[in-house]
C-alpha cells in the first residue's frame, strides 16, 4: 500500500506517516514548511523529506492514496496533480474514518477538554492491558507516537476536532468519523474565521450527535447550559449520558476523587480535570473498565503536554504553562490554579495567537476571562499581526476587551521576557498560557531563573 502525505509536518499528519510505516505501508511526504518535533521524528523513521517544497513529480499512478493535510491549499501543486491522476484524496480525518470502519469508534468532541479526556482514556486503557488504536492531539507520557493505526485493534479512540477537515473537504474533522460513542465536554464559540456566529458554530455539534451510530451513545457534560439545551432538543436515537463533578476533596494541595468510600488521589487538578475524568470514566466504563479500576490507573496520569503542565516549581512557587486560549479554557484555567493554592498570588499571562482570539469582533469574549488572577499579562507578539496579516492594535482595545484597567499588554517578546525575570516570585504561581510559543521565549529557562 502506498501512501502520500501531502503536508506531512502537520503534528498529527506526521505521527499518522508513523503510524503507517510501522504497519509496512510504503509512506512519502512533503511540506514546504518543516518544524520540532516533526522533523527529528520523521528522520528517526527515514520519512524526512530531502527538500522542503511541494514536489507534483513524486505523485504518480502507483499511489494508493494521498492524504491531504490542512495546511496545503486547494491550487496545491501536488493536489492538482493527484486530481489530474484521478488517485483517492483523503483529508486526514476521512482516511481515519476509512482505516476504522470495522472498528468500535469512541469520538471525543467539545469546544475544550478533548485532548485531555482522551489522554484519560488512552492512559487508562493502556494501564488495563486492553487492545486499541487512537489518535490524540498532544504528546502523552508511555506512547511513542499520538496516532496508532492497526489491522487488528477493535477499538479505536480519537480526538475529534471541530475545525475543517482540508482545503478541499470543508467539514469539520468530528462528522467524518461516524461515533459510535460520542463525547461533547462543552461548547464556546470558537473559530469565528470558519464559524461565524455562534449559531454556526454550535450548529456544528448538533451534526455531531447526527452522526453517532444507531445504537450508539453520547455521553455529555451536563454542567454546560448550551450542551444541555442542545441535546434535551435533540431527536437522536442514540443513549445520551450526563455527567458533572464527581465527589473529591483537596488535601495538603492534592486533589483526591472520594468514590465507592475510597479517596483516589490525582497528578491533576482543577474542575475543568474533574470533569473530564468523569467523561473519560463513562467511556472506560462502556470499554469494560470497572470505576475502581478507572480511578486506580488515573491516580498515575500525569497530563497531557502543555495541558497546566508544570515547568517547575520551589517550596512557596509553581509554574505552569497551559494550550488554553479561547475565553473559556482560560477562565478555567486560572480558576484551578486559584483553587488548588487559594494562599497564593497568581500571576497569569495569556498569548492571544489565533485568527479568533486576535479578531477585534471576537475579543471582547474575553471579558472578565482573567479577573481571577491577582496579576494579569497580555501577550501579542507584533509579528503575529503581520503574519496573519491583520491589523495591529494596543493596549488599550486589549484592556477594554477584558474588562480590567490593571492589566499589563506586551507586544515584544523581550520585554515580556524580561518582566517575568525580574518577578519576585515567594509566595505566588506563574501561569503562562498560549496555543503558540510567546516569542520563542524558553520557559524552561525561564523557571530555572526565577525559582
Amino acid at each position: 500500500m502506498r501512501v502520500h502525505f501531502t503536508a506531512i509536518g502537520g503534528s498529527v499528519m506526521h505521527n499518522m506517516a508513523i503510524a503507517l510505516h510501522k504497519e509496512g505501508y510504503l509512506v512519502t511526504g512533503s511540506d514546504d514548511v518543516l518544524f520540532e518535533p516533526s522533523v527529528s521524528r520523521l528522520k528517526q523513521y527515514g520519512l524526512l523529506p530531502e527538500k522542503e517544497g511541494w514536489y507534483p513529480e513524486k505523485i504518480t499512478k502507483d499511489i494508493d492514496a494521498v492524504i491531504l493535510g490542512m495546511h496545503a491549499r486547494a491550487d496545491n501543486p501536488e493536489l492538482l496533480k493527484a486530481q489530474e491522476l484521478g488517485l483517492k484524496i483523503y483529508s486526514y480525518p476521512e482516511y481515519i474514518y476509512e482505516h476504522s470502519k470495522g472498528k468500535l469508534r469512541v469520538v471525543i468532541g467539545g469546544s475544550h477538554g478533548k485532548t485531555t479526556i482522551t489522554s484519560m482514556i488512552l492512559h487508562t486503557l493502556k494501564s488495563a492491558g486492553k487492545d486499541f488504536d487512537y489518535l490524540v492531539g498532544a504528546q502523552i507520557e508511555g506512547f511513542d507516537t499520538m496516532v496508532k493505526l492497526t489491522s487488528d485493534a477493535p477499538v479505536i479512540v480519537i480526538e475529534g476536532d471541530e475545525y475543517l477537515s482540508s482545503a478541499i473537504d470543508r467539514r469539520p474533522k468530528f462528522h467524518l468519523y461516524k461515533a459510535n460513542i460520542g463525547v461533547i465536554s462543552g461548547i464556546a464559540w470558537d473559530h469565528i474565521n470558519v464559524f461565524p456566529t455562534f449559531e454556526n458554530y454550535t450548529e456544528q455539534f448538533e451534526i455531531f450527535i447526527q452522526t453517532i451510530q444507531a445504537g450508539g451513545k453520547l455521553i455529555y457534560s451536563d454542567t454546560d447550559e448550551v450542551l444541555n439545551e442542545l441535546v434535551g432538543k435533540n431527536k437522536s436515537a442514540v443513549e445520551k449520558i450526563p455527567y458533572g463533578l464527581p465527589a473529591h476533596n483537596i488535601k495538603y494541595g492534592i486533589t483526591n476523587i472520594i468514590a465507592e468510600g475510597r479517596e483516589y488521589p490525582l497528578q491533576v487538578f482543577g474542575e475543568h480535570n474533574l470533569l473530564n475524568s468523569e467523561a473519560a470514566r463513562l467511556v472506560c466504563e462502556n470499554l469494560g473498565v470497572s470505576t475502581q479500576e478507572f480511578y486506580t490507573y488515573l491516580s498515575s496520569f500525569k497530563g497531557a503536554a502543555r495541558r497546566l503542565e508544570l515547568v517547575g516549581k520551589d517550596e512557596s512557587s509553581s509554574f505552569f504553562k497551559d494550550f488554553a486560549h479561547a475565553p473559556s479554557k482560560l477562565r478555567a484555567t486560572i480558576h484551578a490554579v486559584k483553587v488548588q493554592f487559594p494562599d497564593r498570588k497568581l500571576i497569569a499571562a495569556i498569548e492571544l495567537h489565533t485568527f479568533s482570539s486576535l479578531d477585534k469582533n471576537f475579543i471582547s469574549q474575553y471579558s472578565g476571562a482573567m479577573d481571577e488572577a491577582d496579576t494579569a499579562i497580555v501577550f501579542i507578539d507584533k509579528k503575529t499581526f503581520e503574519q496573519k496579516k491583520m491589523t495591529p492594535y494596543g493596549s488599550e482595545t486589549v484592556k477594554d476587551a477584558f474588562q480590567r484597567d490593571d492589566l499589563l499588554f506586551f507586544n515584544e517578546p523581550g520585554e515580556l521576557k524580561n518582566y517575568l525575570e525580574n518577578i519576585a516570585m515567594k509566595g505566588k504561581n506563574l501561569l503562562v498560557m498560549s496555543s503558540g510559543n510567546f516569542g520563542g521565549i524558553d520557559l524552561k529557562a525561564l523557571s530555572v531563573k526565577i525559582l
